[in-house]
C-alpha cells in the first residue's frame, strides 16, 4: 500500500523538522518547502494528499497560497497554521476552503490525528468550492483554546444561513458572536437586528417582534413593522430566548418552519427571509423538562450550537482584554491611558469574574477614572475585587485544613503508604481539570501543570486514564 504524501511549507526550519519527524513515523511521506512559490511549481504536475502551510511567510502568505492551491488542486485538503490566532484569519482560512485552522504552539499528536482526518476527508469530498466572500472585521478578542473553537465555528458557518443557538453565561459576549456570524455570512450586506426578549414587557413583545395593524389595540394609531419584517433578508438576533412567553414560542416556531407570520390584528400572511440566531444563559433542556420551553422549538433553534466560554474559562485572555478595554476607556472618557502593574495583572487572572467580559469592561472604565496614577496597583482596585482576594485566601486555608483533617483520619484508621496511594488521585484530578480547561489540548494542559508534553502523555498512560 502506497504511503500518503503530505507537503509542508513554512519559512521556519524548526517547524518543518518537527512536523517531518512526527509524520514520517506515521507511514506518511513528507516533502518540505521553505517558500510558497516552490510548492506552486510542483503542484501543477503532482497532487499531494494534504498540504500544511504557515499563514505568515515572506512574499506570499498562507491565505494567498491556499487560494492558489484550490485553483490548481481543489481536492487537496489544506491545513493552515498560525501563531497569530484571531477571528479574521480563521474566517479567511475557512472561506478560502481550508480543511482546518491550527494554532501554534500545537500538540504533535493532534497534528498527526488531524492529517489522518484530512486524508480520510479527501476520499469522501471530491470538490471543495472556495468562497469569494470578503474578509470582515470583528471586535471579538481572544487566543485561549476555547475562543479558537468560537473562531473555527464562525469560519465554518461563514457560507451558510443555518439557525444558530448561542449559549453561555451573562456577560460573555454572545451578541458579539451573533454579530460576527452575521458579518461573516452571505447576509452581511443586509440588516442585523438584535432584541432582548427578557427586557421587553410580555404584552409589548408580540407587537415588537411581529408588528401590528392600525387599530389592532388601544394606541395603535398606525401600522407598524415588527423586527422580523425589518430584518427581512438579514439576521434577527433573539437574546435571552429562554424567557420568551409560551404563546410567542408558538408563533416563533411557525415562522421558523414556514417563513411567514401575521401582524397583530392582521389577516394577511407576511413572508420573510430571516436568519434567526438565538442566545440564552439558561439550560433550555432543563426548561423543556419543566414545561417552560417548547421541545419542538428547541429542536428548531438548535441546528448549530455555539458555546461562549466564561471569562474564568479563558483566563489567559484577561490581560489582552484588559489592555483593549483600558485603551477604549481612555479614548471614550478623554483620560490618560492606564497600565497594569505585573502584580495586578497576575492578580486579575486569579479572580472569578462572575460578570464575565462585561464586568471586566466596566472595571476598566471605573479604574480609568478612579486610579490616581498611570500604573494600576492592587490597592487601586475597587473594594469588591480586593475582597475577593481575601475570599480566595480563605478558600486556600479551608482546602489545606480539610486536607489535613483527611490525612489525620486516614492515619487514625491505620492506612499505610498514604503518599503512594494518594498521589495518583491528586495527579488524576490535576490532569483531568487541566485538560478540561484546555478543551483536551495536551500541549496547553502540560504547560498549565508545569510538565512537558511527553511527561503528561506518560502520566496519562501510567494512571490508565480514559482521555
Amino acid at each position: 500500500m502506497n504511503n500518503k504524501k503530505v507537503w509542508i511549507v513554512d519559512d521556519d526550519k524548526s517547524i518543518r523538522w518537527v512536523l517531518e519527524k512526527a509524520l514520517q513515523s506515521s507511514d506518511i511521506d513528507i516533502e518540505t518547502f521553505s517558500r510558497p512559490e516552490d510548492i506552486l511549481k510542483k503542484i501543477s504536475n503532482e497532487e499531494p494528499d494534504v498540504v500544511i502551510t504557515d499563514i505568515r511567510m515572506p512574499g506570499m502568505d498562507g491565505i494567498s497560497l491556499l487560494d492558489r492551491i484550490k485553483q490548481e488542486s481543489p481536492n487537496t485538503p489544506v491545513i493552515i497554521m498560525t501563531a497569530y490566532s484571531d477571528l479574521d484569519r480563521a474566517v479567511s482560512a475557512f472561506q478560502g476552503g481550508a480543511f482546518e485552522y491550527l494554532s501554534k504552539p500545537f500538540d504533535v499528536d493532534e497534528v498527526v490525528s488531524l492529517v489522518r482526518r484530512a486524508i480520510a476527508h479527501k476520499k469522501i469530498e471530491k470538490t471543495v468550492s472556495p468562497s469569494s466572500s470578503a474578509q470582515r472585521s470583528s471586535p471579538i478578542l481572544g487566543s485561549a483554546p476555547a475562543m479558537q473553537e468560537i473562531f473555527r465555528a464562525i469560519g465554518r458557518l461563514s457560507n451558510s444561513n443555518f439557525t444558530v443557538l448561542i449559549t453561555g453565561e451573562s456577560g460573555t459576549g454572545k451578541e458579539l458572536v451573533a454579530a460576527a456570524l452575521h458579518a461573516n455570512s452571505p447576509r452581511a450586506d443586509n440588516k442585523f437586528i438584535a432584541i432582548n426578549t427578557a427586557a421587553i414587557p410580555r404584552d409589548l413583545l408580540e407587537s415588537e417582534l411581529f408588528g401590528h395593524e392600525k387599530g389592532a389595540f388601544t394606541g395603535a394609531n398606525a401600522q407598524r413593522q415588527g423586527r422580523f419584517e425589518q430584518a427581512d433578508g438579514g439576521t434577527l438576533f433573539l437574546d435571552e430566548i429562554g424567557d420568551m412567553p409560551a404563546e410567542l414560542q408558538t408563533r416563533l416556531l411557525r415562522i421558523l418552519g414556514e417563513g411567514e407570520f401575521y401582524r397583530v390584528g392582521g389577516h394577511i400572511p407576511i413572508k420573510v427571509d430571516v436568519r434567526v440566531i438565538a442566545a440564552t444563559h439558561q439550560n433550555l433542556e432543563k426548561l423543556v423538562k419543566e414545561d417552560r420551553f417548547r421541545e419542538d422549538l428547541l429542536h428548531r433553534l438548535n441546528v448549530i450550537r455555539v458555546h461562549v466560554p466564561s471569562l474564568r474559562q479563558r483566563k489567559s485572555d484577561i490581560t489582552e482584554l484588559t489592555k483593549h478595554f483600558l485603551d477604549l476607556a481612555a479614548e471614550e472618557l478623554g483620560e490618560e491611558r492606564k497600565v497594569l502593574e505585573k502584580e495586578t495583572q497576575n492578580y486579575l487572572e486569579t479572580l472569578s469574574w462572575p460578570g464575565n467580559v462585561r464586568q471586566l469592561e466596566n472595571f476598566c472604565r471605573w479604574i480609568t477614572v478612579m486610579a490616581s496614577g498611570s500604573e494600576i496597583c492592587i490597592d487601586d482596585l475597587p473594594p469588591e475585587l480586593k475582597d475577593e482576594k481575601e475570599s480566595i485566601a480563605n478558600d486556600d486555608d479551608l482546602w489545606e485544613e480539610s486536607f489535613r483533617k483527611w490525612v489525620k483520619s486516614r492515619l487514625v484508621n491505620g492506612d499505610v503508604e498514604l503518599l503512594k496511594n494518594t498521589t495518583p488521585l491528586f495527579e488524576t484530578i490535576l490532569i483531568e481539570e487541566a485538560l478540561k480547561k484546555t478543551i483536551g489540548r495536551r500541549h496547553h494542559a502540560a504547560k498549565l501543570l508545569g510538565w512537558g508534553r511527553n511527561t503528561l502523555a506518560r502520566k496519562i498512560k501510567e494512571l490508565n486514564l480514559d482521555i
